[in-house]
């Protein structure tokens, strides 16, 4: 059982997909261009503790998070020193003095930030390494246009104490056509910026403003380093994004990308109810037949949304079982009456694949009409995670 045996259910990463996932992105790279990993929200749930060091071992380098406590946690996981950690949102004034310190990139998006910077790298006598995020169109964060020649000019003056290590910005739905012509106009105005560094800097610094979805759609927006996220997992952007990379090569006999984690749960109990009764609270299933039930240690807490009530489905025996009965906090009920050979301690796929069957996220997501990223994203951290290492 090995470390799941604390836990009543437990998610698998599998090491061989990611290879397969970050040989088909290298690719689509080409030689030269830097892929940055994307480990927000506990790396897309598949845990930044783990996920980390395989995706070191695969060969790369650096990691993107949004607040200073992921970066804290990336940084003491890294298992390798040139490892390089950057924070694209979140971190207070008070947490920049950390960040230099130890080497940690940072987003400057605000003059405030940026003087903070300058203040805490000249308190520190180290160097504080920054990427300016432009305002293209986003409009959420990122230096506006009429303060571009400030801040640039004030960057150089203060080149001494500041390591410009990236000037970039972000594309609002590059995963969607209907973005289309807002994502050309960011790229347009993100020229702009560019234009103007390239006569205020001796020598311009890595640019960068793809995701996933610009990463696969847009090659001429790749610039020097891309921010790879939801693909690496294994998921495509969007449909869309999935249906463009079929149209660029038809060779593909199957999706090229592998889904790294898999859930899985077991089987913590069964029992028949005759027919004619209520299963669980409330009175929202009842039995049409003599129904045999098994029930799985995982609920609305762990991730299986409430909204899956009478509606989800887990494999077990090779088989998909339909939830029945209102989904719990820690528990949840399925009909096995069909599977004779189902019994107290057999696997339960929440999320994977058995004997030739599989419950994709994207599946599970349709089910609980939420997005892959916000299905990954909600699994609980204290769900323990262990890696595949075939």
């Amino acid at each position: 059982m090995g470390k799941q045996f604390l836990r009543p259910s437990y998610i698998e990463l599998d090491k061989e997909a990611l290879k397969n996932n970050l040989k088909f992105l290298r690719a689509k790279a080409g030689n030269g261009l830097r892929i940055s990993s994307v480990i927000k929200g506990n790396a897309y749930g598949h845990g930044i503790s783990n996920y980390l060091p395989i995706a070191e071992e695969c060969g790369i380098d650096h990691f993107s998070v949004f607040s200073a406590d992921e970066a804290e946690g990336a940084f003491k996981y890294r298992t390798k020193k040139s490892t390089d950690i950057m924070i694209m949102g979140m971190i207070r004034n008070d947490e920049i003095r950390w960040a230099i310190e130890n080497g940690v990139e940072f987003y400057l998006f605000e003059k405030d930030r940026l003087e903070s910077a300058i203040d805490a790298a000249t308190e520190i006598g180290k160097k504080a390494r920054i990427h300016l995020q432009i305002e293209t169109g986003m409009n959420r964060t990122g230096f506006e246009k009429e303060q571009w020649l400030d801040v640039f000019e004030r960057v150089r003056e203060n080149q001494d104490i500041l390591d410009l290590r990236g000037i970039c910005t972000h594309y609002a739905g590059a995963e969607s056509v209907a973005n289309y012509y807002r994502v050309q106009n960011q790229d347009k105005a993100f020229k702009e910026a560019v234009e103007l560094a390239k006569t205020i800097f001796d020598e311009l610094p890595p640019l960068h403003a793809a995701s996933s979805a610009a990463f696969l759609t847009y090659p001429h927006m790749h610039y020097d380093m891309v921010r790879i996220g939801i693909a690496q997992y294994g998921f495509w952007p969007s449909r869309e994004t999935y249906m463009h990379i079929l149209k660029q090569d038809d060779s593909f006999t199957n999706d090229p990308l592998i889904r790294v984690l898999n859930w899985k749960s077991e089987i913590m109990s069964t029992k028949w109810v005759g027919e004619g009764e209520f299963i669980g609270y409330g009175n929202v299933f009842m039995t049409s037949r003599k129904m045999r039930i098994a029930t799985v240690p995982i609920g609305y807490s762990h991730g299986f949304g409430r909204n899956l009530t009478n509606a989800g489905y887990v494999l077990i025996d090779g088989g998909r079982a339909r939830v029945v009965g209102l989904v719990n906090m820690n528990m949840l009920t399925v009909e096995i009456t069909d599977m004779p050979d189902a019994k107290k301690g057999d696997e339960v796929v929440i999320i994977g694949k058995q004997n030739g069957q599989e419950i994709t996220v994207a599946s599970f997501g349709e089910m609980s009409n939420n997005l892959n990223y916000e299905v990954l994203t909600r699994l609980p951290a204290r769900i323990p995670r262990e890696v595949l290492d075939i």
